[in-house]
């Protein structure tokens, strides 16, 4: 409506302007009225001026209103009763769109202070920084874990920890990491999470902080309690028929009063001696098991191909007669995917997956094991071995790790211990996830 009136506006001035120059020419031409074509001029002048002024006011007032919009003012209000109609369309239609950009950046302002509360009273700390390092943004957790009123600059983290300041640097955006150092209030233990975004102008790293040191040290007497549950176990199983055929061996000899003893004495004390020599090596190899798993090696790392370790497991595999029916495969993308770790105690990890998976799989029609290597969504390189057993039930999947603990007739109980503490040395993790009756999967992450 208002680019109709526009158009009505210069057409009819158009109309007049040729009008007058046709009757200036008119003037000249056929009647040499030279006088009044003077004057027919001056009012042809004066309608191509007007003409050029209503263009300017309207192309002002057009600029004036993105110019405010530019310079985010909206307080800008158009007169709608100029008493020329098309003036006052236009100067209407300005008035909507800035009542609705008005509308929009309320609406946006609410939501930014909603988001900004909910950030203020979550446990997080969120901080968010460009490539030069000028934090944008930083909560009140963030600030209150790292001891700052005010943060601008990831240099200044550099003042609470350097270990700290470090491993913020080198986390990759969609990595993760844990870091501890000593605070004002003790020891400080914190998960780092990175995530990257973009805007129109330039990338941001937006790192979640969490303060994990309550949930570790649960963890840790967690652990420990059920440590202490199984060693118990252990070595009670060991110590008691120690005890009970020592006092029963002490009695025959107390009951002599200075005879000699008879040959069923000593045939039994000889049987006793036996069990106490046999229970007293099994509780040596257990110290020995024990001190075997807390002095694990520091791994030396090296460039190691996932599919030619992968050969190696096979070959190892096959040559083991107790393999059965059990098909074990392997499947690596991209082809030549490698990592940096200790091949030897890598194979070590992968050995012993493989063979709790084949012992599950001993009573079970085809069975396959299968080995795959890939790279997960957030870059890390993933190592699984995965078979179609029975599985493993939710109660068994949170002793699995604890040292000692087996469900089999002759098994150690250290091997997925031994599995998660040299992944720990790696800086990488173990997990196992099991559907029972359908598939189990140990996932090694790099």
């Amino acid at each position: 409506m208002v680019s109709q009136n526009l158009n009505r506006n210069i057409i009819m001035r158009v109309i007049f302007l040729a009008a007058t120059a046709l009757l200036q020419a008119w003037l000249v031409f056929d009647e040499k009225q030279y006088v009044l074509a003077v004057f027919v001029a001056v009012v042809f002048v004066a309608e191509v001026a007007e003409l050029v002024n209503f263009l300017n006011r309207t192309n002002r007032k057009i600029a004036w209103f993105f110019e405010a919009v530019k310079n985010d003012d909206s307080t800008l209000n158009f007169p709608v009763d100029t008493g020329k109609g098309a003036l006052n369309e236009l100067n209407a239609s300005m008035n909507k769109v800035n009542e609705l950009i008005k509308n929009i950046k309320f609406e946006l302002r609410e939501q930014e202070q909603y988001f900004r509360a909910i950030l203020e009273h979550v446990s997080i700390g969120i901080i968010t920084y460009n490539e030069k390092g000028t934090i944008f943004l930083a909560n009140s957790a963030a600030k209150k874990m790292l001891g700052y009123e005010y943060l601008t600059h990831i240099n200044q983290i550099l003042r609470v920890d350097e270990k700290l300041f470090k491993a913020l640097k080198e986390l990759k955006p969609g990595g993760r990491t844990m870091v501890s150092f000593s605070g004002k209030n003790g020891v400080i233990q914190l998960s780092l999470k990175s995530t990257l975004f973009k805007t129109a102008q330039e990338n941001f790293q937006l790192v979640a902080i969490q303060d994990i040191k309550n949930e570790l040290e649960i963890k840790e007497l967690e652990s420990w309690i059920k440590l202490i549950r199984v060693l118990t176990h252990e070595i009670m199983n060991t110590v008691a028929p120690i005890t009970s055929l020592s006092q029963t061996i002490l009695g025959y000899y107390k009951n002599l009063h200075g005879n000699l003893p008879d040959e069923k004495i000593i045939r039994n004390t000889i049987k006793g001696l036996e069990v106490i020599n046999e229970r007293g090596a099994g509780l040596i190899s257990f110290v020995e098991t024990y001190r075997k798993l807390t002095r694990i090696p520091q791994p030396e790392k090296e460039a190691v191909k996932i599919a030619a370790l992968f050969d190696g497991i096979i070959t190892l595999n096959n040559m083991d007669e107790e393999t059965g029916n059990v098909s074990l495969s392997k499947e690596v993308a991209p082809g030549d995917l490698e990592i940096f770790a200790d091949k030897k105690q890598l194979t070590q990890v992968l050995l012993n997956l493989v063979k709790n998976s084949k012992d599950a799989l001993k009573n079970e029609p085809g069975g396959w094991v299968k080995l795959s290597g890939k790279v997960s969504e957030t870059g890390r390189v993933q190592i699984m071995v995965a078979d179609n057993g029975p599985g493993i039930s939710e109660e068994l999947m949170d002793k699995i790790f604890v040292p000692f603990f087996t469900s089999k007739e002759t098994g150690s109980g250290i091997g997925l211990s031994l599995s998660r503490q040299i992944m720990s040395l790696h800086g990488g993790s173990i997990k196992m996830v099991s559907s029972p009756g359908k598939l189990t999967v140990a996932t090694l992450e790099f």
